[in-house]
């Protein structure tokens, strides 16, 4: 059964934010906050009829408005004209009397407000959709990452196994012709030592 929607409103960067949501939390995902902007009282459930039917109008989409203006939500809203503080001269400038803003006579009826609920759940879906094509794609990029790693590594582990068997042979060779050199200098010693002798001998 879809969950009863509510209309949220808070204040990002250059633009005033609306969501027709089923709760605190799918507004803070939909609108990409990355803290708790309700319990930092920078967003609220609205209670303004003509926001709420606007956002109903469109469940579970981001609308906007400049920050500050009095303007409608609209899904794709031109930045504040005026960022110097403007905002507040115009308002200072608006005509005092009883002409107050008015409460809409615009009401959701209950099937209106299912359907809508449906849509804004039809939203989440497909925006849980798209972030988990986008996480997929992300994991099929780590996993080629790991696979190239692991190639690599496998191939370095192969080169140091090679260089270490040859370093062992060509160790044993230099072992062996050590071995051969120290016995040539002592046979040369003794036959050194025998031609001398004779030598010795010869000359009497």
């Amino acid at each position: 059964m879809a969950r009863k929607l509510k209309t949220y409103q808070t204040s990002l960067g250059f633009f005033d934010l609306a969501i027709a949501a089923p709760s605190m939390k799918a507004a803070l995902e939909a609108w990409g906050a990355d803290s708790n902007l309700f319990h930092q009282d920078a967003a609220k459930e609205s209670q303004d009829p003509d926001v709420i039917a606007v956002t109903m109008a469109k469940p579970g989409v981001v609308l906007k408005r400049p920050v500050g203006t009095e303007r409608s939500f609209k899904e794709h809203a031109e930045l504040p004209t005026d960022l110097g503080g403007g905002a507040s001269r115009k308002t200072a400038r608006k005509p005092k009397g009883p002409k107050a803003k008015k409460p809409s006579a615009r009401k959701v009826d209950k099937a209106a407000e299912r359907k809508a609920a449906l849509a804004c759940e039809r939203e989440q879906t497909r925006r849980d959709a798209e972030r988990a094509k986008e996480e997929a794609a992300r994991e099929k990029e780590r996993e080629r990452r790991q696979q190239a790693v692991n190639k690599a590594q496998a191939a370095l582990d192969k080169a140091v196994q090679e260089h270490a068997k040859r370093s062992a042979a060509i160790q044993a060779e230099v072992e062996a012709l050590d071995k051969r050199s120290r016995a040539e200098e002592a046979r040369w010693d003794k036959e050194k030592a025998r031609l001398e002798t004779a030598l010795r001998r010869a000359r009497g």
